[in-house]
């Protein structure tokens, strides 16, 4: 018997939706779902007709229960694990998208599943969402970014807590520190969803892409080069359009 596919993919319009399939272990994270994954993250980045996309779990109980410790869980796992996780940079895929792409997050999101959820634009959540990071409680620390990317979005207080304390998090209290952008009852959770992305993808594709390069490449420099980088991504927009370019950005208390 063939085994079903770990990451299933489609189309609607303009809107690729990438699934992750192993709802018979709450989509458990594994190597298969790994390179799937990665050859489905691919075929996003690629593909000119692409102009948004969808992260979600098949199934009813989960979106993504962390990683499989049948094949991470074992005391070489941590090693195995890192030397996986830059065979098939995964994680880099995520963040080279240009196209917005929204998590549909419902039961467990776990681990692994809060990892990839930080690794997308938006987080919408359904009511009976519980989040968590478990790594340390198991002798281990989150191998995929989750020390990185939580304190950069929630603040490191809140991270801290998440990280160490092995707490679950509900939907609305991952709202309250901004894990997650919106809640609604898991029946509603795909349709808001959709909505969501029909009102982003109103805007021109080039006009996204150069926003989002913006913001998440200017986090990291000082102002007043994060500035100038915004102006110069403004003004090629711009050009490519037709026009003749955008007024000089006004001084920072940087001087530059």
């Amino acid at each position: 018997m063939t085994e079903a596919p770990a990451v299933l993919y489609h189309k609607e319009g303009p809107v690729a939706w990438v699934t992750l399939n192993r709802p018979q272990v709450l989509n458990a994270y594994n190597l298969a779902m790994r390179d799937e994954l990665y050859q489905t993250l691919e075929a996003v980045r690629d593909d000119p007709e692409v102009r948004g996309a969808v992260l979600c779990g098949a199934g009813e109980r989960a979106f993504c229960a962390g990683a499989d410790l049948t094949e991470f869980g074992t005391a070489p796992s941590q090693a195995i694990a890192r030397a996986v996780r830059w065979e098939r940079d995964v994680w880099g895929l995520f963040l080279s998208l240009e196209v917005p792409v929204v998590a549909a997050l419902h039961g467990y999101v776990l681990g692994s599943g809060v990892e990839m959820a930080l690794l997308c634009d938006l987080r919408i959540a359904s009511e009976d969402a519980i989040f968590g990071l478990p790594e340390t409680a198991l002798g281990m620390i989150p191998a995929a970014g989750g020390t990185q990317t939580l304190p950069r979005t929630v603040g490191i207080s809140p991270a801290l807590e998440l990280l160490l304390t092995n707490q679950r998090w509900t939907a609305q209290e991952a709202r309250e520190r901004g894990l997650v952008h919106r809640v609604v009852p898991r029946a509603e959770l795909l349709d808001q969803v959709r909505r969501t992305l029909a009102g982003i993808l109103s805007g021109g594709r080039e006009a996204l892409a150069l926003a989002k390069r913006a913001l998440l490449n200017g986090m990291d420099i000082p102002l007043g080069e994060a500035l100038d980088m915004e102006a110069r991504l403004a003004s090629s927009l711009l050009i490519r359009k037709g026009s003749a370019g955008v007024p000089g950005r006004p001084k920072t208390s940087t001087g530059r």
